[in-house]
């Protein structure tokens, strides 16, 4: 009778994963071609289009980041390409805000960028008015907005966000305080720390990417 128990129990475990897998491809591809940006609206379409309905069932935001880089490597070859000018373009930037101890984060850096993706910078500096006035010197004409970003567990905050074009590409940059950057802000996909690079260690990336490439062949 226990054999009986354990092994329905891993039937139904085993469905569970698999319905989670189709889950997190399914809102990967919604991604991906649709240009939907929030992984839970993402996922619960996907459900409901693939009509699953079990909380238990619905994957990781994590999953879904993986599934899309799987899905972009397979099917959207081009954005190989949007990935590395954005890159490139996020060096240039990185070398542009040193002032501001700048940071890149988001899709560009995780790998999972396409042709709608702006380049975003985390900068740093206790004084508001300082990188306003740095787009101003330098005749950059940018938008200001606000994001919400969560510092840890218990704390959120809105921060100033100025966002410009130049070479064809969007950029988008947050301004925050000079005590976080000995820590991330959390990120909406898994709610660690997000990932940030600086320009020593986009550098190294880059480079990394084409050594891997000229051993592909």
């Amino acid at each position: 009778m226990h054999q009986a128990r354990q092994h329905a129990h891993q039937h139904a475990q085993t469905r569970i994963r698999e319905r989670r897998h189709r889950l997190a491809h399914e809102a990967a591809r919604l991604i991906a071609e649709s240009g939907i940006r929030d992984y839970h609206q993402a996922k619960l379409k996907a459900a409901e289009r693939l009509g699953i309905c079990d909380d238990a069932s619905l994957p990781r935001n994590r999953e879904i980041e993986d599934a899309l880089r799987e899905y972009q490597r397979l099917f959207q070859r081009e954005n190989i390409g949007s990935l590395r000018q954005r890159r490139e373009a996020a060096l240039r930037a990185l070398e542009f805000f040193a002032p501001f101890d700048p940071r890149l984060v988001g899709p560009v850096l995780e790998g999972t960028a396409d042709a709608r993706s702006p380049v975003a910078l985390h900068l740093y500096s206790d004084d508001p008015a300082a990188v306003p006035m740095f787009l101003e010197q330098h005749r950059i004409p940018a938008e200001e907005r606000n994001r919400r970003l969560r510092l840890d567990r218990e704390r959120s905050e809105d921060f100033p966000v100025w966002i410009f074009s130049a070479e064809d590409l969007s950029f988008d940059l947050t301004v925050l305080p000079l005590d976080v950057l000995r820590q991330a802000p959390l990120s909406n996909v898994d709610e660690k720390p997000m990932k940030r690079a600086s320009l020593g260690q986009l550098r190294q990336l880059l480079t990394d990417e084409e050594i891997s490439e000229f051993e592909r062949g």
